[in-house]
């Protein structure tokens, strides 16, 4: 069966590729001014946007360098933030920047995406907890973190190896792979 291209896919369809592309340019903008909600928002509309985009009639091949690109904004928007918010973490998150600048641009070039497990993303959890240490706690979110920083880091370093191997090396459905854990 073959592919529709963009103008075969129908008018509904078009119209919920732009708003989901636009969205994924937009929110990461907002994560300056509301670095809780819209780094959230973005977390999930990044986990999700494949699974609409593409049942939509994009293309992988149309999708991949879209989301890549929308993920870097992502992270200039995340240093920003950090900076501007003067948050004490601050050099981690620009050394992340720099990490996961490395992958991107070897993605871009090799265009293979395996690169990203060597080139980590641990910038967007560590700014989304600390975002969140942020929201809830204000005022003592730089103590907060300071006491926790060695579980986070744990936390982090686990959850994104495991993440970036599942995506990106065994390229794993979740829904597939979470719904086999359990069948």
């Amino acid at each position: 069966m073959l592919k529709p291209t963009l103008l075969q896919i129908g008018f509904a369809a078009w119209v919920g590729i732009v708003v989901i592309i636009a969205a994924k340019v937009i929110v990461p903008v907002l994560i300056v001014p509301f670095p809780f909600a819209a780094g959230w928002a973005n977390f999930v509309l990044d986990t999700v946007d494949g699974d609409l985009l593409i049942p939509l009639g994009l293309e992988d091949s149309t999708y991949q360098p879209i989301d890549k690109g929308a993920d870097y904004l992502t992270y200039i928007f995340m240093v920003v933030a950090a900076w501007r918010g003067r948050w004490p973490m601050l050099r981690w998150i620009v050394a992340f920047f720099i990490l996961r600048t490395a992958g991107q641009l070897l993605f871009f070039i090799t265009n293979n995406e395996a690169v990203f497990f060597f080139f980590p993303n641990f910038l967007e959890p560590l700014f989304l907890i600390y975002a969140t240490i942020l929201f809830f706690k204000k005022d003592e979110a730089p103590e907060v973190f300071e006491r926790r920083k060695i579980p986070i880091a744990i936390f982090i370093f686990i959850y994104k190896m495991q993440d970036e191997y599942i995506t990106h090396i065994g390229n794993f459905d979740r829904s597939d792979l979470i719904s086999d854990l359990f069948s």
